[in-house]
Parts: C-alpha cells; structure tokens; sequence
C-alpha cells in the first residue's frame, strides 16, 4: 500500500491533519471493505496533494499573486477519490469499489464531471467560481456539519461575525450558481423557465407554478439549478454534496453530521492557530512531521471506528440515507413555495434586464427587435376604461390580433401574467404595447424583453421567437408588482396596430 505524501511545509501538515478523516469517510463510502477504502483515501490524497502543489507551482510562476479559482482543499482531494475510483476501475481495481459505484462511473452522470465545463453539475461550477475562502467557509458550515463557532476559529473569523458573513457567502453562491445557469447552453423551453426559476426560488414563501413543477419534474438541469438557487429550506447542504462529490454525496453529508454530532469531525476544530485553510497567514505546526504521520494513521482508524461503530456497519445506515437523494446523485428542488411580499422586483424603465443585478432570462445574447421605443399610450381609439380598444372603436375593419392577458397568480405586492397574442398575419417580428391603469410594474419577463414608461409597457420578442405565421400566436410571460389594485391591462397594441383584447 502507498504510504502517505510527507508533507513539504506547515500548510500541508495542517492539511492532512484537517481533511483526511473526511477523505477516509468518503473512500470507505466508495469501497467495498476497510482495507480497500484506507488504500484508495491514500492514493486519494496523494493526487489531492500533488494537484495542489501544482496548481501553487503554477501560481507563483504567473508572478501576479492571485490563486486560480478551485475548489477549496476537502471537495477537491474529494474530488480525488472520485478521480482514483475511476481509475480503478479502468485498470482492473474495479472490485474493491461499491457495486453501484461502478455503475455510476459508466453512466451519463459520472461524465459530467470529466466532460465540457458548460455541463458540469452547477454547485460544482459556482463553488469553484468562488474565492477560496468564501468556499472554504460555505463548505466547512454547511457540508462538513461543523458548528459555527468551531469554523470561526478553523479560519480566524470573528466568532460574533461568523454567521452574517456565511449568509452574505450563501448568497454570493447562489449568485455564482445563477450566472453559471444561464451560461448553460439549454433548449428554448427551459431558457423559458430560466428567469421565473430565479424568481420563485428567492423567498421561502414563494409559490411554484404548476407548468415550471411539471418541467422541472422532467428536467434534471433545471432541478439541480432550482436545488442550488434556494437557500431556505435547508436544501443547500445537499445540493452542494450532491452537485460537488457526486455518487454517494448525500450518504457522505449524513455521514459528516452524524460525526459532528459525535465531536469526532474536521480534525484540531478547538485549535486556537490557523490550520493551514485560512491563506496567507504563517501557520506552525504542533507536532513534528513523524508525529504527523503518526497522528494520520490514528486519526484515519479512529474515524473509520466512528463512522462504523455508532451507525450499525459502515454501509446499512448509509445506504439508507443514499435512499434520500434523486437517481442522479442530485437533489431536486422543493415543490411546494409560495410567493413572498418581499419579493418585488425593481423594474428598470427602459431596460431589459427586469431584477437589478441579475442578467435578463430570455436568451440572453438576443436584443430586442424592431422598435421597443415610445409608444404613444393613448394610440388605441378605445375610449376610457374598454380593454383592447375593439369595444366601442370607432374603425369599422376589426383588428388584425387579439390578447389573452391573464393574471395567473398574485399575492399582496406582487403578481404573474401570462400574455397570448393570436396574429391573423405572418409578422417577421413583433412587439406588443399595452398601459396599466393602476400604476404596476413590470419587473421580470421571460420569453421577450420589455421596457417601461410610467404606465405604458412594450415587449418586443426574443431572437428565437420572433417570426409568427399567419393566424398564429405567440406567447410571453412576467412578474410585476403593484399596489393598491391590479386590474387588467389595456389598450393593446400589435406593433402599433390596435389589439383587441379578449373577453
């Protein structure tokens, strides 16, 4: 069996002090015996350690000072194990490992993590996106189960601070998570979704509709974005495990809490010095590196004797919690929100971005097309109060369109609509104008772009749903708020044209 890397420097002593008790869980996860799982723990971490020092050598070589973005060290020598398995299994190692393991590792699941970056897991890429020790806090708080008080001090952080700044580092994951999901190159119906997905997914009280439900029962991306955006609920820790490790990421989460609850869990958490995850500062070691390497080795059977003795066996109780998570390996969004009265969005006269801060939904390369500007709000020649200017218009030719405008959801500050436009000419493009007589506000819109002045709104299509044939329809939706009433809105117009609204 390979002996363990000798550690070259403080840092590296502190490293295998810290994570190799968490690499040992997760080997002994993977394998199908102890002897087996010591063996791939150590080559695990020898690649782990070698995979750090490289990317150090090549740091320093750059001369600018910045570390390249990475996964924080115990998802990456995690990461590892992952890395090792496979190649036991290409090179005929393949019966120390879990049966199912090895299934995982010929499956569609298994390549995304080796495949094209666009497609690998999102909490993987907004992890890794991350600085390192944003994501070292994130992880060590909410998948390695460690109380706050001894992550405040794993990482020099003021104990009285400690949980205001996790909060602020959730958020900045998720907002990490939110960029990468739109730069995934997705199908037109779930680029659709990508926008109300954000939405609904930023309040505890928010309500899933019933379609993005359906779809995100169907779509596995979509759910894993939905899982990794929602930070109530408590679903972040799986997200992460699941996303990051991979196979047997929720069976390693209830592995780590149990051990935390056990005070068996992330190595010195009661030393007073850095250990070595909080960079840039000098870090000593307590004992010397043969007392290292003798610490590993007890540190490694003792926690391999908890993971065991208290759970009934090393696999039983895992397996059972490996029950909990999705065929894939990731969590899947919680159904059942409800739309929050702090959840309005800002609307942004005369841009296209709905939510200050967060890219626009519908693909967001394409621009509006033809002219999105002014439109005169009292161009209908409907008289006050009628909807879709067809109800007492004075022209004798009836409109070319009619609108569907349907509130699908609304709560105290804020509501849903969907908007169906049937045209009875082809349009090479379109843009649809309406006002509301209530003073609301558009915030977010998916399937098109918008602009607003004061209570006249213009949404202009999408690249990918510009062109409509003859008698064909078209459809967008979005989020606004409002205040007071929110009555329907009128006045419709179809690239200037009246609109008649239906009844």
């Amino acid at each position: 069996m390979p002996d363990l890397p000798t550690p070259q420097n403080a840092a590296e002593a502190a490293l295998l002090s810290e994570c190799w008790d968490a690499v040992l869980s997760y080997a002994d996860l993977c394998t199908s015996g102890s002897a087996s799982a010591t063996r791939l723990a150590t080559e695990a971490f020898t690649h782990g350690i070698d995979e750090l020092r490289a990317a150090t050598a090549a740091s320093k070589s750059t001369g600018t000072g910045r570390r390249a973005l990475r996964l924080p060290r115990i998802p990456l020598l995690l990461a590892s194990v992952r890395t090792v398995a496979a190649a036991w299994e290409t090179s005929g190692l393949g019966h120390r490992l879990d049966p199912d393991l090895r299934l995982w590792l010929h499956s569609d699941k298994a390549a995304r993590y080796v495949g094209p970056p666009l497609h690998r897991p999102l909490a993987l890429r907004g992890l890794r996106d991350m600085q390192e020790p944003d994501a070292v806090l994130l992880w060590l708080a909410e998948v390695e189960s460690l109380p706050m008080s001894a992550v405040a001090r794993r990482l020099g952080l003021d104990p009285a601070a400690a949980s205001s700044e996790l909060a602020q580092v959730r958020a900045l994951f998720r907002d990490r998570c939110h960029r990468n999901h739109l730069d995934t190159p997705m199908d037109a119906h779930c680029r659709s979704y990508a926008r109300l997905l954000d939405a609904v997914t930023r309040s505890p009280s928010a309500e899933t509709p019933e379609d993005l439900s359906r779809h995100m029962a169907r779509c596995v991306e979509c759910a894993e974005a939905a899982a990794c955006l929602r930070l109530h609920g408590g679903g972040l820790p799986a997200a992460l495990s699941s996303g990051v490790i991979g196979w047997g990421g929720l069976a390693y989460l209830e592995r780590r809490r149990r051990a935390a609850e056990a005070g068996m869990s992330g190595g010195r958490t009661d030393a007073a010095v850095d250990t070595g995850l909080n960079e840039g500062k000098p870090v000593r070691p307590r004992i010397g590196r043969t007392g290292i390497l003798v610490t590993a080795v007890l540190v490694s059977a003792l926690a391999l004797t908890v993971s065991l003795m208290p759970f009934g066996g090393s696999k039983g109780d895992d397996a059972n919690a490996a029950q909990g998570e999705s065929t894939d390996g990731r969590s899947v969004a919680d159904p059942g929100p409800t739309f929050p009265s702090g959840s309005k969005t800002k609307s942004g006269s005369g841009t296209g971005t709905g939510t200050a801060g967060s890219p626009a939904v519908a693909d967001s390369t394409s621009r509006p097309a033809g002219n999105s500007d002014q439109e005169a709000q009292g161009e209908s020649s409907s008289p006050a109060g009628k909807q879709g200017g067809a109800k007492g218009s004075t022209k004798s030719a009836a409109p070319d369109c009619r609108v569907k405008y349907e509130i699908v959801s609304e709560w105290p500050d804020g509501f849903q609509a969907t908007v169906t436009v049937t045209s009875t000419k082809a349009l090479a493009t379109w843009s649809l104008g309406w006002t509301f007589k209530d003073g609301q506000r558009v915030g977010q819109m998916w399937d098109g772009t918008f602009t607003q002045d004061d209570s006249h709104v213009t949404a202009t299509a999408a690249d990918y749903n510009k062109t409509v044939a003859a008698n064909g329809t078209f459809t967008f939706g979005f989020l606004g708020s409002w205040t007071g009433s929110n009555s329907a809105a009128r006045n419709f117009t179809l690239n200037k044209a009246s609109c008649q609204a239906a009844g």
